[in-house]
């Protein structure tokens, strides 16, 4: 039974207040947050009817029409962000100059994303050049890719597949998102989507490809 106290609380969560509740999380996460997680922000007394949280979020996304953010949806879920036509101007913010990243770490991201999954060898193999040590490490620390398993031949090379980070970051809600490669004219297009952040301080992939260690997966 409801005590006294607690008669508000336990009115279920509609209508624009709903709309309100989820665009202060969004605004507060910081990260996206999917549907059990917006769910989760009610009490069993609270909770919203079925649909509510979608047809709020679809709301939210038409009253951002026209402004300078937007609701976007992702594979980690949903999240407010600056409009991408305003990046611009709003990157003047931060003093720092953006870390540009090489084409070598862009061609191989791309192979990873497109022929996943693939082995540094087979990556190294479409390239024709060696992959550096510090391409993978920063590739990795960012969470763009991960291990997903192990090719079944000699030496058991890792196999190399993108992340939901990697998806969250290029505004994707899956693989099928990408654009094709007929699309993809200049790779070097690529990096103004990769200058929005610093990349992590302990890898430096600015510098050319260099050979691969005698003990590197080749």
């Amino acid at each position: 039974m409801t005590e006294p106290g607690n008669v508000a609380a336990a009115t279920t969560v509609h209508g624009d207040h709903l709309k309100q509740i989820l665009e202060a999380a969004l605004l507060a996460a910081g990260q996206p947050l999917s549907h059990a997680q917006l769910g989760a922000l009610f009490s069993a007394g609270e909770c919203p009817p079925a649909g509510a949280i979608s047809q709020a979020l679809k709301q939210l996304e038409d009253d951002c029409a026209g402004r300078g953010i937007e609701l976007k949806q992702v594979a980690s879920g949903y999240r407010l962000q600056v409009r991408q036509s305003l990046h611009g101007w709003v990157s003047r913010l931060w003093k720092e100059r953006p870390q540009r990243y090489s084409r070598a770490l862009l061609e191989t991201l791309s192979l990873i994303a497109y022929r996943q999954p693939i082995t540094r060898g087979e990556i190294e193999a479409v390239r024709g050049v060696s992959v550096s040590t510090n391409i993978i490490r920063t590739l990795q620390e960012r969470e763009w890719i991960r291990v997903v398993g192990h090719r079944d031949v000699p030496g058991k090379p890792a196999l190399f597949g993108t992340t939901k980070t990697f998806l969250d970051y290029f505004n994707l809600q899956n693989l099928d998102d990408l654009p094709t490669l007929a699309e993809i004219r200049d790779m070097e297009n690529l990096e103004p989507e990769l200058d929005l952040e610093p990349a992590p301080p302990a890898a430096d992939v600015r510098e050319a490809d260099e050979p691969a260690p005698q003990d590197d997966e080749s």
